[in-house]
């Protein structure tokens, strides 16, 4: 398994319920730049449309070899799963306060994956805390107790 990118940001903003795997349509100039490795999943969602999964505001910028029939950079993107993890997937939305999000994109033998995950927002103190705890860490690591 190569990760090609993670989102970082998405284990400090909010709290990861489950996780799932799914694959990806790309079209060719777009898988020619994820191998690259110039995608961005900083402010991409999930989204569930007419029962089917959309990634929305995933980035993956032009092929430079490519010719004028590049792909446009943030289009949604269809997610390919079973219909019975979308209808679990849908209802674990429709609950006040969560979220799908993807976490990472990796290939998996020769097939672009993106783990998602069905998250809740953290609250400020719960940030707070988190950091306080990465901090105690890094500071064991440092005395050499971990």
């Amino acid at each position: 398994m190569k990760i090609i990118t993670q989102n970082r940001k998405a284990r400090h903003e909010y709290l990861i319920e489950e996780t799932y795997e799914a694959g990806i349509q790309l079209k060719g100039s777009e898988i020619k730049s994820v191998r690259a490795g110039k995608v961005n999943l900083n402010d991409a969602y999930v989204d569930i449309i007419d029962g089917e999964l959309f990634v929305v505001g995933m980035h993956i910028s032009h092929y430079h070899a490519s010719s004028h029939f590049n792909h446009p950079e943030t289009r949604d993107r269809k997610l390919l799963m079973h219909k019975r993890e979308i209808i679990r997937l849908q209802a674990r939305k429709e609950r006040e306060g969560y979220t799908i999000i993807p976490l990472k994109m990796y290939f998996k033998a020769a097939l672009v994956k993106v783990e998602i995950a069905v998250a809740k927002g953290k609250k400020l103190y719960d940030k707070r805390q988190s950091i306080k705890q990465e901090e105690q860490k890094r500071r064991l690591r440092k005395l050499g107790l971990r």
